[in-house]
């Protein structure tokens, strides 16, 4: 058996889409295991954008089978209009299968979502307002809908009626909301069902079946470490496990069935949404990396907050996540400054710290130490494919990333397409 999982070191939009797509190439399953479309990944393939939200990115490579396992929450209406997009952009989805366990997001979700964050006020958690944080919590409540109820039909109908009576109380008099039509609902989404009918699909045993007759499944996260439920910057987080160990859970596999673990990072370190930063830059320096990285959420479109890369933050992922190997993007990007600063440490209280504080007033109150390089400003890196030919200071930089998370490099991206990139 091999599973491969790829998994964001950062806060999210590392590039993670475009290592997923190089490794589907040699892998035989694609598999989605955690978030929703409060998330995306873009590929550049040929000069063609192609943006994800839902689907595996896998979907590109033909013959692949692309999985969206039970630990995604899934808005049917977005689904259809990615897979309707994809077909206009010539890429089939025959190959793609909907685990009949994944909850489904409704319309109450995406109500409660806007409500609870408009009444947080400064409070407010920066959540994309797609219904994400609900959804998952009615999976843990337990009165959540699920992908397969959606086929049954008068169940389905059961289930709307009882939930949206509980939804629409809580909508109407503690958020002085508009109240969900159930009947409404019941016809939208089962129109959704049969659109979705042939994809959904116990997949499960499709995975377990995969790695018994040792196929390569490559394992896609969303988001990333520090987004993480358990061990991201409590409360701005996402409400679902993005690192390695969401696989067990997301996808129903288990530990032993994972021989290798990928964590992908940028040169340096960008977030979108609230919560302590210790490298961010609030400056022209910040400025400048969100232009040159083109640092502008796929899904929202939301500026990211830019800074310079933090090893603390990369050692403590390369230990939650167990990481086999880095893949690192944007090298091309650093190099365009005019040099270059590496936090390798924090100082908390005048004393140096090599730890992530999950207290976030503790975190917030770190200084970030700096080492700092030469760039290599003025030197084209996009067209190079041997690390032997990059310029010495970015072999310097990367060297020390290396020395410090102690977890080699595998992958060099030097600009966003498919072919700009070095394997170590």
């Amino acid at each position: 058996m091999a599973g491969i999982v790829v998994v964001g070191t950062q806060w999210g939009d590392e590039g993670k889409g475009k290592y997923i797509d190089i490794l589907s190439g040699d892998s035989d399953y694609v598999v989605r295991y955690s978030g929703g479309n409060n998330a995306g990944h873009t590929i550049v393939y040929e000069d063609t954008k192609y943006a994800f939200h839902l689907i595996p990115s896998g979907m590109l490579r033909k013959g692949k089978t692309c999985i969206i396992a039970n630990g995604v929450v899934i808005d049917p209406a977005v689904l259809i209009r990615e897979i309707e997009s994809l077909k206009n952009q010539g890429i089939e989805t025959a190959e793609l299968l909907i685990s009949d366990r994944a909850h489904v997001i409704m319309p109450w979700h995406i109500a409660l979502d806007n409500l609870q964050e408009s009444m947080r006020g400064s409070e407010a958690l920066g959540t994309t307002k797609r219904g994400i944080g609900p959804a998952y919590a009615d999976k843990a409540d337990r009165s959540g809908i699920r992908m397969g109820d959606l086929l049954d039909p008068e169940y389905f109908r059961e289930k709307v009626y009882a939930i949206s009576k509980i939804k629409n109380a809580i909508i109407e008099k503690v958020y002085e909301g508009t109240p969900i039509d159930p009947e409404k609902t019941i016809n939208e989404y089962l129109g959704y069902a049969e659109k979705l009918r042939p994809y959904i699909t116990d997949v499960n045993a499709i995975i377990h079946r995969a790695l018994e007759e040792s196929k390569v499944v490559l394992f896609e996260g969303a988001q990333a470490t520090f987004l993480d439920l358990d061990f991201g910057t409590y409360p701005y987080v996402t409400s679902s496990n993005p690192i390695s160990g969401g696989v067990c859970t997301g996808a129903g596999v288990g530990p032993r069935m994972i021989n290798e673990v990928l964590g992908v990072m940028k040169a340096y370190t960008s977030r979108v949404g609230l919560g302590p930063f210790v490298t961010e830059q609030n400056n022209e320096i910040g400025d400048k990396i969100r232009e040159l990285g083109h640092e502008y959420g796929t899904t929202t479109g939301r500026p990211r907050r830019c800074g310079w890369l933090d090893l603390v933050m990369l050692k403590y992922s390369a230990r939650i996540n167990g990481l086999t190997g880095l893949c690192i993007n944007h090298i091309d990007t650093i190099g365009k400054l005019d040099s270059i600063k590496l936090c390798v440490n924090y100082k908390l209280n005048g004393k140096i710290i090599d730890y992530y504080p999950s207290n976030l007033k503790e975190l917030a109150l770190c200084e970030p130490v700096y080492e700092e390089f030469e760039s290599w400003q003025g030197l084209d890196v996009s067209r190079i494919k041997r690390y032997e030919m990059l310029p010495e200071p970015a072999k310097q930089y990367i060297c020390r990333i290396e020395q410090i998370t102690g977890v080699p490099i595998k992958y060099i991206g030097v600009g966003p397409g498919r072919e700009q990139t070095i394997t170590m």
